[in-house]
C-alpha cells in the first residue's frame, strides 16, 4: 500500500473517532483529506455523507452516499442510510428501493425493517408496516425505536392496550428521571400515597394529560405535585387534584414523593382504553379576572352580533411535521375574510407571527399575539370566543380542555396519533372538537372550503337567532 493510501486510512480512523466523540466538523475534515488521497474509498465517502446528511446537506449528502454504493454495493447501512434521506423528502419510490436492497444484504436487520415501516405507516400501508415493526422486533425484542414506531401506530388505530405498553419505549424524559429523587410509578396503589407528575414534551401533550392528575387523586393519591412548563404555570393553577405545582426552571425539592411518573405514562397504567378515555370536559379553566379584562378588549374590537373566531396557522417550526401540520402561509385563510358576521382575532404567538405584517387584505384581522403573556391568558382569549380554527397545535388541546368548540385542521401525511384515523371527532374532547382532514399531501384548499362553507352555515345560524330573539 502506498504512503497515501496509508495516510487515507489513518484520517478515516481518526475520523471515526471524532465522530464517536460528537465532533462532526473536525471529522469532515478528516474524511475529505482522506478523499482527497484516495478518492476511491467508499467508507470515507459514506461516512461523510451521514456528517453531511446530519448537517442538513442533503443534496450533498446524497451524492457521496451514491458514490460510496457505486464504489462497494454491499455497504448495506449506508443503503439504509440513503433510503432515511429520501424517505424525509418524501421520494417514496425511491426509498422503498433503498431499504429493500439494504434488506437483500442484511435481511436480519432491525433497523432496516423498522425503517420500511415507517415509510409504509406514511403512505398510509399500516398492516404492512405493523408487519415490519413486528418482524424488527422478532429479531430484536428490545429494540427500542421499532417498538416507539409501533405504539404511533396503534394508538393512532385506537389499540391502546399494546399502544401504550409499547410508547414506553420513549426516552425523552430520561435527562428529568435522573434528577428526581423517586422511583417511577408503574401502576402500584396510590391510597395515601405521594405522587410527582413530570413533564414532557410539548405543551400540548401536557395540556391533553394532564387530566390524568384528577384521575390520580380520584384513585386515592395523598398528594399530587405537577412539574410543568412555565408558560402553563398560571394555567395549570386551575387544575382539579393538584396540592403543589412547579415550573421546571423553578427550584424542585429534594425529596417528598413516593412516586413520580411521565404524564403519558399514565394511561398505560391506569388501564385507559378507547372507551374509557377521562374525557369529562372542562378539566381546566380560565381566571376570571383575566377573562373579564380580555372580555373588554375583545369588545373594543367586534360588534355584539358577529361570531368572534380565533384562528391559529402556524404550529412549532422544530416539531419533525411541522412542513405538513402548518399551513404554507396566513393567505391559505383568505377565504375566510369575506364572511359576513364573523370578527376574526389571531391568537399567533411566536412562529407565524410575522406573516400578520404582510397580512391579505382581503383576511382582516386583529392581531393579539403581541399582548398574550402565557396560556392564562390564551385561556381567557378562548373563553371569549366562540369558535376556535386551529392547526394541529397546542391550541387546540386548550379550547378541548375548556370545552370550546374547536375547528382542527389536519395533514393527510402523518397526521398525529392522538387523533385517531378517520374519524371527524375526538373522544379525548367529546363534542367540542371537529376535524378537517386534507384529502390528500398537502392539499389544504379543499379544507379551507370546507371551513368556509361549516363557517358560513355557523354564522347565518346565528344571524338566524339573534334575529328571532332566540
Amino acid at each position: 500500500m502506498n504512503r497515501d493510501l496509508e495516510e487515507a486510512r489513518r484520517l478515516f480512523l481518526e475520523g471515526c473517532c471524532l465522530m464517536a466523540e460528537s465532533a462532526p466538523q473536525e471529522a469532515e475534515v478528516c474524511f475529505r483529506e482522506a478523499l482527497r488521497l484516495d478518492p476511491e474509498f467508499a467508507e470515507a465517502h459514506a461516512n461523510l455523507g451521514l456528517l453531511l446528511d446530519e448537517e442538513g446537506k442533503t443534496a450533498e449528502a446524497e451524492r457521496q452516499y451514491r458514490r460510496a454504493l457505486s464504489l462497494a454495493p454491499d455497504l448495506g447501512r449506508t443503503r439504509l442510510n440513503l433510503g432515511v434521506l429520501l424517505a424525509n423528502q418524501k421520494r417514496f419510490l425511491e426509498a422503498e428501493a433503498a431499504y429493500m436492497s439494504a434488506l437483500e444484504l442484511t435481511p436480519d436487520s432491525p433497523a432496516a425493517w423498522s425503517n420500511l415501516g415507517v415509510l409504509q405507516a406514511c403512505r398510509k400501508e399500516e398492516e404492512e408496516a405493523e408487519r415490519s415493526y413486528r418482524r424488527a422486533l422478532e429479531l430484536d425484542p428490545g429494540y427500542r425505536l421499532a417498538s416507539f414506531n409501533l405504539s404511533y401506530l396503534l394508538l393512532r388505530q385506537g389499540q391502546f392496550a399494546e399502544g401504550w405498553s409499547r410508547l414506553e419505549a420513549r426516552n425523552w424524559y430520561h435527562a428529568l428521571e435522573r434528577v428526581l429523587p423517586a422511583p417511577r410509578w408503574r401502576g402500584e396503589p396510590l391510597q395515601g400515597r405521594s405522587l410527582l407528575i413530570g413533564f414532557e414534551a410539548g405543551y400540548g401533550d401536557m395540556i391533553q394529560f394532564c387530566r390524568y392528575a384528577n384521575v390520580a387523586k380520584e384513585r386515592g393519591a395523598a398528594k399530587i405535585t405537577v412539574i410543568c412548563h412555565p408558560a402553563l404555570k398560571r394555567l395549570f393553577g386551575t387544575l382539579a387534584g393538584v396540592d403543589e405545582l412547579f415550573a421546571f426552571d423553578e427550584p424542585i425539592p429534594d425529596g417528598g414523593w413516593d412516586f413520580w411518573t411521565p404524564p403519558l405514562s399514565m394511561p398505560l397504567y391506569c388501564g385507559t382504553r378507547l372507551d374509557s378515555i377521562p374525557g369529562k370536559i372542562p378539566y381546566l379553566a380560565a381566571e376570571e379576572s383575566l377573562v373579564e379584562r380580555w372580555s373588554r378588549r375583545l369588545f373594543r374590537e367586534s360588534l355584539p352580533r358577529e361570531l368572534r373566531v380565533g384562528l391559529v396557522w402556524r404550529g412549532n417550526p422544530c416539531f419533525e411535521n411541522d412542513d405538513q401540520r402548518s399551513l404554507p402561509s396566513l393567505t391559505t385563510l383568505e377565504p375566510l375574510g369575506s364572511i359576513q358576521g364573523i370578527r376574526l382575532f389571531s391568537l399567533q404567538k411566536g412562529a407565524g407571527e410575522e406573516g400578520l405584517l404582510e397580512s391579505p387584505p382581503l383576511l382582516p384581522l386583529v392581531d393579539l399575539g403581541p399582548e398574550i403573556t402565557d396560556f392564562a391568558d390564551t385561556a381567557a382569549i378562548v373563553v371569549n370566543l366562540d369558535l376556535i380554527i386551529t392547526v394541529d397545535t397546542a391550541v387546540a388541546h386548550l379550547a378541548g380542555a375548556l370545552a370550546k368548540e374547536c375547528w382542527l385542521l389536519l395533514p393527510e401525511f402523518k397526521p398525529d396519533w392522538r387523533w385517531l384515523t378517520g374519524r371527524s371527532d375526538s373522544p379525548w374532547y367529546p363534542g367540542v372538537i371537529r376535524i378537517f382532514r386534507q384529502p390528500e399531501m398537502g392539499e389544504w384548499k379543499t379544507v379551507v372550503g370546507e371551513v368556509r362553507e361549516a363557517l358560513v352555515s355557523r354564522a347565518e345560524s346565528r344571524e338566524t337567532k339573534r334575529t328571532q330573539g332566540l
